[in-house]
């Protein structure tokens, strides 16, 4: 049976009357077929057989999860590309968590409360100082050093995070590095670039906290960022829609066979559109929302099978069962 790129290739041309090299490579063609599949296609329609569970594990002592990491075996590499959405329900360590896109509700619940303490003070000439927080750990990225010099302008540093664990102070505002910290254990470090005033304060300005069993996660600027910060690794289980495969093959089929004739209508209408065809693009238009309704089908059936949720649906769950305990649904 036809499903395959090689087919969906055949088709184009036969919709478009290109079925020479010459009006339109297979190079460019396979462009428009991708471009439909990777762009159009996930954004039209969100389909059943799209959506997955993916896993990623938390780290001790961190709190931010970025999407855009460049190691290729971390689950969240490549997100934003490979995903189209997340959605709830979000699971940590095997229990539901209250799940966020909004940093208002979020740092609300979680605000960040600087500890302000002073380290140590400037006699007019010695610039390095260093010694340990009274409190830690600390969260990374939210770590200030500041003091005035004799002239009364300030001495900033602020943290950049270089590992889970550790960061570098750095200048602000030549950016240069000028101390270290560490995040876990409060040593630190700097070299301010002038010296402070005689008598004048070298102030601290962290984060500190408590670790634990996450139960909240935001997901906001393609970052999760979790609270309780772990104090080990946990599993964090949520759903997403994955974007569709691109095809590379002649012999490749779309992830649903079903797909391929929606696929090649898709290719031809967007080659109409660039050759300012749009009397042809229209013709097809038809056939077009045919192909889509039968692709969606399949989903419209399948969720019937699901009651939509009310404020009575976890009642109607099985007693004493696991997730029973004390009335709180398992949210520790």
């Amino acid at each position: 049976m036809p499903s395959t790129l090689a087919d969906i290739r055949t088709k184009v041309r036969r919709i478009t009357k290109s079925p020479q090299e010459a009006q339109l490579s297979t190079a460019n063609l396979d462009d428009y077929i991708n471009t439909f599949v990777l762009y159009d296609f996930p954004e039209q329609l969100r389909l059943f057989y799209l959506r997955t569970t993916l896993t990623f594990w938390t780290k001790p002592y961190v709190d931010t999860y970025t999407t855009t990491t460049a190691n290729v075996n971390d689950p969240l590499y490549n997100f934003k590309n490979k995903y189209v959405s997340v959605h709830p329900p979000f699971y940590i360590g095997g229990y539901p968590v209250w799940f966020t896109q909004s940093q208002q509700e979020f740092f609300g619940s979680y605000p960040f409360v600087n500890y302000v303490n002073q380290e140590d003070t400037g006699d007019g000439i010695i610039n390095f100082f260093s010694g340990t927080l009274t409190n830690f750990p600390i969260l990374r990225g939210k770590v200030t050093f500041t003091s005035i010099d004799a002239n009364n302008n300030a001495l900033t540093a602020h943290d950049v995070p270089i590992t889970d664990t550790t960061g570098n102070l750095v200048d602000v505002p030549t950016g240069v590095t000028i101390g270290s910290i560490n995040y876990v254990t409060g040593v630190w470090d700097v070299t301010f670039i002038g010296s402070p005033g005689n008598g004048q304060p070298i102030w601290s300005e962290t984060v500190p906290y408590v670790t634990g069993i996450p139960s909240a996660i935001m997901y906001f600027d393609y970052t999760f960022t979790v609270r309780p910060v772990p104090d080990k690794a946990y599993p964090v289980n949520f759903e997403v829609y994955i974007r569709p495969t691109a095809l590379l093959d002649s012999g490749q089929s779309p992830q649903l066979e079903q797909w391929w004739q929606y696929i090649a209508l898709g290719a031809a209408k967007k080659i109409f559109e660039d050759r300012t065809q749009y009397d042809r693009a229209d013709a097809i238009m038809n056939t077009f929302k045919e192909q889509e309704m039968m692709v969606l089908r399949s989903t419209l059936v399948q969720l019937q099978n699901e009651r939509s949720a009310t404020i009575y649906t976890q009642q109607t769950g099985l007693s004493g069962g696991p997730w029973n305990y004390g009335g709180n649904n398992g949210i520790l």
